[in-house]
């Protein structure tokens, strides 16, 4: 565990490059032998908006990195902060309640605030607007949102206490959950609803992307399952019924179009109370 925790004290960006390109890689090679539904699109002009939106999330964070190094320095230094206050643990028990602990603030939280502030939740639409969810729909993130969710995960290292080792551990592992929840693939029922009693397992997080309430409003969690199962905000469909998209939204030529996505957060609509349930 110590080597572990000096690798990512220093990882270089070109292995932070490296997780990216190679689970996207790995993930939308996987989704061609055992893809779950079989999409009638260009994978490849299907990729470009959602490869783009990667880009900006990229740059963002690299332009940022310096606030998390900062803080995660400060909270330190000054023993600030939840896992700094409580008391000795082993190491590997450490690093696992960090990360825990920076999953709720840096992605269920932020996910589930986004969802509830009418602003916020038009800037996450991008997201959501995509009619085939593959690997590549993963950081399809308007820029706005980008640095949304670099905010939450700022104010997660301050509230958790993270050391930079343990910011890097949880961002790899975010990133490649991303990849791993959004990929198209079919995995055995059985394993994915045992997988989703500990982690996100790509049906749950599927779920989320239905195109209609109260599914869309569930299922917010990243690495671990336990904060929707705790929260009350978990729920269940069968996987063949899914159908993704907004309702609001429908028009999949301009969801797929990179100028009318970087509009969308400033459209006006009413948001849809319509329930799955009343098909």
């Amino acid at each position: 565990m110590e080597t572990i925790i000096t690798y990512f004290e220093t990882i270089p960006s070109s292995h932070r490059s490296l997780i990216l390109v190679g689970g996207l890689t790995f993930f939308w090679l996987l989704e061609g032998g055992i893809p779950l539904f079989k999409f009638k699109y260009k994978k490849w002009r299907h990729a470009l908006p959602n490869l783009f939106f990667t880009l900006t999330t990229i740059i963002i964070n690299f332009a940022l990195a310096v606030l998390l190094l900062w803080s995660s320095d400060w909270v330190t230094v000054n023993n600030f902060g939840i896992i700094n206050w409580l008391p000795q643990m082993p190491l590997w028990l450490y690093v696992l309640v960090g990360v825990v602990l920076l999953d709720f603030f840096g992605a269920y939280l932020a996910h589930y605030v986004e969802h509830r502030i009418k602003p916020l939740w038009m800037v996450h639409l991008v997201h959501h607007t995509d009619h085939s969810v593959d690997t590549t729909t993963g950081n399809r993130h308007h820029p706005i949102e980008s640095l949304i969710r670099f905010g939450f995960t700022l104010f997660g290292v301050f509230a958790v206490g993270t050391p930079i080792a343990l910011v890097m551990i949880y961002q790899a592992l975010s990133l490649i959950f991303t990849q791993l929840t959004h990929a198209n693939i079919k995995m055995p029922k059985g394993l994915d609803k045992a997988l989703s009693y500990v982690i996100v397992s790509p049906d749950m997080h599927k779920i989320h992307h239905h195109y209609r309430l109260p599914y869309t409003d569930s299922n917010f969690g990243n690495i671990f399952s336990i904060w929707d199962r705790m929260l009350g905000t978990y729920r269940y469909m069968d996987r063949e019924k899914l159908i993704y998209g907004v309702d609001v939204f429908p028009d999949e030529v301009k969801n797929g179009n990179i100028k009318e996505l970087l509009k969308q957060p400033f459209q006006k609509y009413e948001k849809s109370t319509l329930s799955a349930d009343e098909n």
